[in-house]
């Protein structure tokens, strides 16, 4: 699959954005904002009679400069983490809320102990047998996104 680079360079009316592939130039178009920046740059690359306009993947990176860029990368990257925190301490409770039920602790007990509710352990004790394969299925798709 054709992937098309575009570096979006902020200006009065909105965002430039320059395109490229396999580190050439294609061309430039402009958006008013980067949530229509994508839909710009397939309406461009169609225009330009290029086969895979529709298809394609496009890469869209703001431009945003010196220490705004780097504070969003920070702000993503912690947003991952608390994603993957999250998803573990999940996974975490229902093997925890399994082995309490094994043990043959009740529900009223399991909730006092992990100081949840009673409709929470529940959950936990409902959930898949395996709660490995959901951490996978729910992050798999997010490691492949543009950084």
């Amino acid at each position: 699959m054709t992937t098309y680079d575009v570096t979006a360079r902020r200006w009065a009316r909105g965002w430039e954005l320059h395109i490229s592939h396999v580190g050439e130039e294609v061309g430039v178009t402009q958006s008013r904002t980067l949530s229509s920046a994508e839909r710009m740059v397939r309406d461009y690359l169609e225009l330009d009679d290029r086969p895979d306009a529709q298809d394609a993947t496009i890469a869209i990176t703001p431009d945003l400069g010196g220490q705004l860029a780097k504070e969003a990368v920070a702000a993503r990257k912690a947003v991952r983490d608390a994603e993957r925190a999250q998803l573990e301490a999940a996974m975490k409770s229902r093997l925890i809320a399994r082995q309490l039920k094994a043990a043959g602790l009740s529900g009223a007990d399991i909730a006092a102990v992990l100081k949840v509710s009673a409709q929470r352990v529940s959950q936990l004790l409902n959930s898949g047998q395996d709660p490995v394969p959901s951490l996978r299925r729910r992050t798999v798709g997010r490691a492949t996104a543009k950084q």
